[in-house]
Parts: structure tokens; C-alpha cells; sequence
């Protein structure tokens, strides 16, 4: 069930960036320059599946829709194909119930590549 309350919303967001500073997980940006306020939701979503545990990842489905999170996935971790290969695998078995996980991935790699090109 998705949180509404936007105070409880801004409280789990705070909690899951500060673990993401962390985690380095802001590796390039400059380090005075990190604000909460400048990084969209998007990048949460794919920093804390990318850098967090499964229970901070799971605190995402309640102030998150799906689509918002598999959106956020599949356009900024997928792409990144082999280097993500595990954790790919893992996120579409696991909370996109994918029947198939390793075709999903390439599916949906081939399509992001097919985008990128124009075709």
C-alpha cells in the first residue's frame, strides 16, 4: 500500500537519501553540492536499487507506485546490462516478477538500444 501522507513521504525519502550518502552512492557529485531538493525521484529510485538492501528498496513500494520504480529501473539500471547483470536478474524475478528474468533483461535492453539508435 503506497503512503499518502506527504509528510511520511518526505520522511522516508530523507531516510533513504541520507543512507544513500551513506553509501557514496553520490560518488561524482561535488560534495557541498548534494541536496535533496536537486535530486529527482527518479534517481532515487535507481540509487537506492542499485546501492540498498532489500528493506530500504521495499520501503520504496510504499511511497512509490510500481510503475514508477520498474520505470526507473528499467531506464537507468537496465541499460547498464552486463556490469548489472545479478542485480537485474535479481529486481526482475524478485519485485517484477519476471517468469523469466533473462530474457526479460535482454528484451528490454534490446528495446532501450533500439531507442537509442532510432530504429
Amino acid at each position: 500500500m503506497i503512503i499518502r501522507d506527504k509528510h511520511t513521504v518526505a520522511k522516508i525519502k530523507r531516510q533513504l537519501f541520507e543512507l544513500l550518502i551513506q553509501e557514496h552512492a553520490f560518488w561524482s557529485y561535488e560534495p557541498a553540492s548534494i541536496n535533496i531538493d536537486i535530486i529527482d525521484d527518479d534517481q532515487i529510485i535507481a540509487l537506492t536499487l542499485r546501492y540498498l538492501d532489500i528493506p530500504d528498496i521495499n520501503r520504496l513500494f510504499t511511497i512509490y507506485p510500481k510503475r514508477k520504480i520498474k520505470n526507473a529501473w528499467k531506464n537507468h539500471l537496465v541499460p547498464e546490462s552486463e556490469f548489472l547483470y545479478t542485480l537485474n536478474r535479481f529486481l526482475a524475478w524478485y519485485y517484477f516478477k519476471a517468469k523469466n528474468p533473462d530474457t526479460y533483461i535482454k528484451n528490454l535492453q534490446t528495446r532501450h538500444l533500439n531507442h537509442l539508435i532510432g530504429a
